[in-house]
């Protein structure tokens, strides 16, 4: 697994965030929720600009949001989808470069270098932003930032 160990601390900027909400179990609910999201993005597009595929995920109540960033807000949402403004903060972002296949064991590693070097963290959606596309990207190329929020 292509990894770093030590994040580097950005500024996300806030942003119209448009999801599919599943809660529960990630390993149960993530995929659940992309697949339902995935078919909705024809309809997103004849009236909006997606500018990012990202998920947003909290861990103490197992939230977990598939979606898409927004140029602007939403025009004719289509049915299946929310919509929140998401206020963005400061994060360490981690990288991961290669298949989805290896998000589950990569977050989990982010969030233990954060405990083990006792980075504080914020009570916000943590975010997985997908760099490339999958379409037209080999899977050992992906990126991934894995960002969780820091005070």
């Amino acid at each position: 697994m292509n990894f770093t160990e030590n994040p580097e601390y950005v500024n996300w900027p806030e942003m119209h965030y448009v999801f599919v909400e599943k809660i529960g179990p990630f390993m149960q609910n993530a995929g659940a929720a992309w697949q339902q999201a995935h078919p909705l993005v024809p309809a997103l597009l004849e009236n909006n600009k997606i500018t990012g595929y990202m998920a947003l995920y909290k861990m103490g109540p197992k939230i977990y949001r598939a979606g898409f960033s927004l140029a602007a807000a939403p025009v004719k949402l289509p049915e299946g989808l929310q919509y929140e403004k998401f206020h963005g903060g400061k994060y360490a972002r981690f990288e991961l470069t290669g298949p989805y296949d290896n998000l589950p064991q990569a977050s989990g590693h982010a969030w233990a270098i954060a405990s083990e070097k006792k980075i504080e963290v914020r009570d916000d959606f943590a975010i997985e932003s997908y760099v490339n596309d999958p379409r037209t990207t080999a899977p050992e190329q992906l990126v991934t930032h894995i960002m969780i929020p820091v005070v």
